[in-house]
């Protein structure tokens, strides 16, 4: 249903940088929050929360909605349109679990690219999605197998990374090192050279935008940095001087810690044994690193590689992360701040969505109790709302006026 006009009362906000606010008002028009705090104009439908806390919409930035489980299942050369399919699914179980906004970072025949157009006409509803399109892999590397784009050498790099800028992609993904899906393949190993890394991120830099690398050791991570990549996922294995030095330039990790902290999750989903054996060797540095990480202040992002709506240890892999980053040393209202506000920032769209403020857009979770004070708040999500759409109401909290959803 497309975005009214609207008013929340009774509701208590949730800002991951400010003490919770006592109940107050959230007016919403047009899909975006027109004030906090302000009576709700005569005449408005009206919804009283109960008291309820109000946090901002989950942002999460590693997602893959094309992935297939196991990794030896996927067909490269599937018609694009089942991919577009799963694809969708994928991004309508996001939504359920509170994501409002995704960063895609790696799919199948550039399907995010496609999601974000279908959503954008209204065919389709789906979060904000910042579509990376096809990752650029070394042939033979970690993305081999996955329908990444197979590149050798700078300039087959860089032109492949204009390609996917070209075709619409957001920012563009790289693998640096190996993994641990792959049998024999290790996160030590480095998978481009740092005249490569420059290259991509010469393009990308053009094209007004970023390149975020897969990225399992701090070697690969520290030559990344020289070459003037911002973004980096997994850190495996993180020493304390690379982690200050992430910290002093202001980049951005994301831990994506549930890789090697579901097991059960993976032998669900038909994992061969030895990428379990992989994830469960890798677990203790994986921690470790990401210990390392919060003690030198670095800024983290919730990211979750698997697909963020999915059945974890009894809840959502998006709020999975969020628990495990708490788990890794941040206090809880800083783990909330990794899942909205400092993913949104990195994205370059906090002035669109991370807080509840006015001005921005009406992207918004309803829970019982208070995120910033206990991350596994997120596990009770009783209301959604993404771009000012009603998306989650499991109360009917949002349908109780006049027939039906604002």
């Amino acid at each position: 249903m497309k975005p009214g006009t609207f008013g929340l009362t009774g509701v208590r906000v949730v800002d991951p940088s400010n003490p919770t606010s006592e109940p107050t008002s959230i007016v919403i028009e047009h899909g975006r929050i027109l004030s906090v705090g302000d009576a709700v104009p005569d005449g408005a439908l009206t919804y009283d929360l109960g008291g309820r806390f109000v946090a901002p919409g989950l942002v999460t930035v590693h997602t893959h909605f094309s992935i297939v489980f196991p990794f030896s299942d996927t067909d490269e050369n599937e018609p694009p349109a089942l991919t577009a399919f799963r694809s969708a699914s994928r991004a309508r179980e996001a939504l359920e679990a509170g994501v409002t906004t995704v960063r895609c970072v790696h799919e199948q025949h550039a399907i995010d690219v496609t999601l974000r157009e279908a959503d954008r006409r209204g065919w389709f509803v789906a979060p904000r999605i910042l579509a990376g399109g096809r990752a650029l892999s070394a042939p033979g590397g970690h993305g081999q197998g996955s329908g990444s784009v197979y590149c050798s050498g700078p300039s087959e790099f860089e032109a492949a990374a204009r390609g996917e800028l070209e075709n619409g992609a957001d920012h563009v993904k790289i693998f640096i090192t190996g993994g641990l899906a792959h049998a024999g393949e290790r996160p030590e190993d480095p998978e481009m050279t740092e005249a490569e890394m420059r290259a991509v991120v010469r393009a990308a830099q053009e094209h007004g935008t970023y390149v975020v690398a897969h990225a399992g050791h701090h070697d690969a991570i520290r030559r990344a940095i020289d070459a003037g990549v911002r973004s980096f996922e997994h850190a495996y294995v993180v020493d304390e001087p690379t982690a200050e030095l992430l910290a002093q330039q202001g980049l951005y990790v994301s831990p994506t810690l549930a890789v090697t902290r579901s097991q059960d999750w993976m032998a669900a989903h038909g994992f061969e044994d030895h990428s379990r054996e992989n994830a469960r060797q890798a677990s203790v540095d994986h921690l470790a690193s990401a210990q390392r990480l919060v003690a030198a202040g670095v800024a983290l992002t919730n990211g979750t590689d698997i697909p963020p709506g999915d059945s974890t240890d009894g809840t959502t892999a998006v709020v999975r992360e969020a628990e495990l980053l708490a788990e890794a040393g941040l206090t809880a209202r800083q783990a909330l701040a990794a899942s909205t506000t400092t993913p949104a920032k990195m994205c370059g769209i906090d002035d669109d969505t991370g807080r509840v403020v006015a001005g921005l857009s009406a992207d918004l979770l309803v829970l019982d109790a208070d995120p910033s004070v206990d991350i596994s708040a997120l596990r009770n999500i009783r209301a959604g709302v993404s771009q000012g759409r009603v998306v989650r109401d499991d109360l009917d909290l949002l349908t109780t006026h006049n027939g039906g959803h604002p």
